[in-house]
């Protein structure tokens, strides 16, 4: 698999469709409350076993699964009526496991084609140590195939198969986050609000461009409670480490910086890789977007929409600042970097910017401590 990082503007569209594990996946092969176990709904953890995850892998499948068009009826065939879809950029993930083998793969509701009546699907084995490149599908389902997108009301879509493919009907309530904005005191004067972002992993994010210095930071939202137990580190107790995600921040007076995700997650590209790809789609208002990274990258001028997607349509422009680590050592740099003395106070939001090409440094060094 390819990095997100190895690519300095662009990050190859296929493996981030197919890759993902997220809260609230379809485990289309046995879910304990299947079981009998109690569900989350009664306040209580909801219980995995062992048991299931082998009864999955053993059962023979039947499915297709080299024809989109038919595991798309599939997943389809198992949604509930009615589905929230999370993500920002509007996918709805989804697992299951066919024949022995674990696929992953999504749904999604893209703002430049659902309203057309096209909904995206792709599918793939899921990645892993041991099968670091595997095959992976997508389609982009309309009329033709027997699909129909259609438009409830704002954020609310419905998508049906035609008879042929069981007739099935879902509707999917995009996250609608149009009213959730920074709290007063967050933003520094330097910086513009870019919108919100709901990443696979559960964490919320504002995503912010600093005018001055031209770069970008995804700062915590903690407006409401946020699903993470978070741990200090031996190196700086301003160095915060989530214990589920991963994801680390830099405690900046009374906001939390992301600077670091976890280098095995990010490359095998699942939920904890970090929020560059859960963009705030719905929410981003004209061109905000689009002259924030022209600011930042001259070079994209004139090679991108307003939504970042380079205009060939192979991909988007990467707004990755943060460290893909290796080990929790690894972010005492960021720390280092905020103390230093050749590092003025007007330059130090640059101390939580690490560049695409750093990033596959062993030992890669924030924009403020690199030579200018």
């Amino acid at each position: 698999m390819t990095r997100p990082t190895q690519n300095r503007h662009r990050r190859p569209a296929p493996r981030r469709f197919v890759s993902k594990l997220v809260t609230g996946a379809i485990l289309v092969s046995a879910l304990a409350s299947a079981a009998g176990f109690a569900s989350a709904q009664d306040g209580l953890p909801e219980l995995r076993t062992n048991e299931s995850d082998i009864t999955a892998a053993t059962r023979p499948g039947r499915l297709a699964i080299d024809d989109p068009v038919a595991v798309f009826a599939y997943v389809l065939g198992r949604l509930p009526e009615r589905v929230r879809v999370y993500p920002t950029e509007n996918y709805y993930y989804f697992k299951f496991v066919h024949n022995g083998v674990p696929y992953a793969g999504n749904i999604r509701l893209a703002v430049a084609h659902r309203d057309d009546g096209v909904v995206h699907f792709a599918y793939g084995e899921e990645l892993s140590d041991w099968n670091d490149d595997p095959p992976s599908r997508h389609a982009a389902l309309g009329a033709a195939q027997g699909v129909k997108v259609e438009r409830v009301s704002r954020l609310i879509y419905r998508v049906s198969f035609d008879a042929a493919h069981g007739g099935r009907s879902v509707t999917f309530a995009l996250n609608d986050l149009a009213r959730h904005k920074p709290p007063a005191g967050l933003l520094t004067a330097d910086e513009s609000y870019i919108g919100p972002v709901f990443d696979e992993s559960g964490l919320r994010f504002f995503l912010v461009f600093n005018t001055r210095l031209k770069v970008f930071h995804y700062l915590l939202d903690e407006t409401e409670p946020v699903p993470e137990g978070l741990a200090g580190s031996k190196d700086s107790d301003r160095i915060l480490i989530g214990k589920r995600t991963g994801f680390a921040f830099y405690r900046d007076g009374t906001r939390k910086v992301l600077i670091g995700v976890s280098g095995p997650q990010s490359r095998l590209n699942t939920a904890f890789d970090g929020p560059f790809d859960q963009l705030p789609e719905n929410f981003i208002e004209g061109e905000t977007l689009r002259e924030a990274i022209v600011a930042a990258d001259p070079r994209t001028r004139g090679k991108i929409d307003r939504l970042g997607h380079y205009t060939d349509g192979k991909s988007r422009y990467l707004i990755h600042p943060f460290m893909p680590y290796w080990d929790i050592g690894d972010l005492a740099v960021f720390h280092r970097c905020v103390t230093a003395k050749s590092v003025p106070p007007t330059r130090r939001p640059l101390c939580f910017v690490i560049d695409n090409d750093e990033s596959q440094r062993t030992q890669p060094l924030p924009r403020a401590l690199k030579r200018r």
